[in-house]
């Protein structure tokens, strides 16, 4: 599907959904199509919506692509803002959104991998017979790869990194789930299919990735998500982008921008691999997006936000009889 195709469709599916439901606020996260669609579906009928990790910015609408834009359009659309740090509640402030519409919360995405941890380790049935399999006299890199402002050129010179490192370095396991898309399937298997330590698998659940996450010792990535979720793990993130929508991993040194360029990616694995001094810089910074409790802090303004609204609809009910 075209993204055209794939707006139009959510915006007709949501606005028959929320025509049906009829709910009182409507709650969207992150940046996907589904998002905006989502937003706008619940404008046109007057629903009140909540944007979940807004605030995020690149500066550069193409990238990442469409989801720049995403997240933008959105937030003109959104009445509650819910901003994961401060720095994603001032891009917000500077777009002109109310200080009384924003709460800084962290992001849900560390309540669900803390409480996934835990669950892992409460419960070890839950950990994929892979994850127990691998070898525990290796270390273990994983990769993911499959922005859509990565096709074509950039993602086989992603891919001939990771070719690069898993030739040079055979005492490590490389391990990649690869996105279905073809525009990453085809590069991916032309170039990195056949190497004895470089793992290729399906997609995985967020059970089996957590798990995946957790073995790891780098995560190298194109994804938004994982720059938040490494920290809270201890894990170093190397991200295969030019610019980042999450400069606080950046800045507080748990993730590092090392961009498409394989010869920059190979030196960065590397030094990680080689220099356990920086690989602990690294690893022992503490995690600028949240404690583990952004659901609750996000629940607690909607109930007051919809109790005072409730309140006055019944006090303007009351002047008017």
């Amino acid at each position: 599907q075209t993204l055209a195709q794939v707006t139009t469709a959510l915006l007709d599916g949501m606005d028959q959904v929320l025509a049906r439901e009829k709910p009182d606020v409507v709650l969207v996260q992150g940046d996907t199509t589904t998002t905006f669609a989502t937003s706008l579906a619940a404008f046109y009928q007057r629903v009140p919506v909540g944007h979940v990790e807004a605030g995020l910015r690149t500066g550069d609408k193409f990238s990442p692509f469409p989801e720049e834009i995403n997240r933008r359009l959105a937030t003109h659309v959104a009445d509650y803002h819910f901003a994961p740090t401060t720095v994603a509640r001032d891009n917000l402030m500077r777009e002109g959104i109310g200080d009384e519409q924003i709460l800084v919360t962290g992001n849900t995405v560390i309540d669900a991998l803390l409480y996934m941890r835990q669950q892992l380790a409460e419960n070890p049935v839950l950990l994929p017979q892979f994850v127990r399999d691998l070898p525990r006299d290796k270390r273990f890199i994983l990769v993911t790869a499959h922005r859509r402002e990565s096709f074509g050129e950039q993602m086989a010179q992603i891919c001939r990194a990771i070719r690069s490192v898993a030739l040079s370095r055979p005492d490590v396991v490389v391990i990649y789930p690869v996105h279905l898309n073809p525009n990453v399937q085809q590069p991916v298997r032309a170039i990195l299919e056949g190497i004895p330590n470089l793992r290729l698998m399906e997609p995985q659940d967020y059970v089996a990735f957590v798990a995946l996450m957790e073995r790891a010792d780098i995560l190298l990535t194109d994804s938004g998500g994982i720059q938040e979720e490494g920290p809270s793990l201890g894990k170093p993130v190397l991200v295969m982008r030019p610019v980042s929508e999450r400069p606080e991993a950046i800045a507080a040194g748990t993730a590092c921008l090392v961009g498409t360029d394989p010869a920059r990616i190979t030196s960065a694995v590397n030094r990680l691999l080689d220099d356990s001094a920086f690989y602990q810089q690294m690893t022992r910074r503490s995690n600028p997006y949240g404690d583990g409790h952004a659901a609750e802090r996000i629940v607690n303004f909607l109930l007051q936000k919809l109790f005072a609204n409730s309140k006055a609809k019944m006090t303007a009910a009351t002047s008017t009889n």
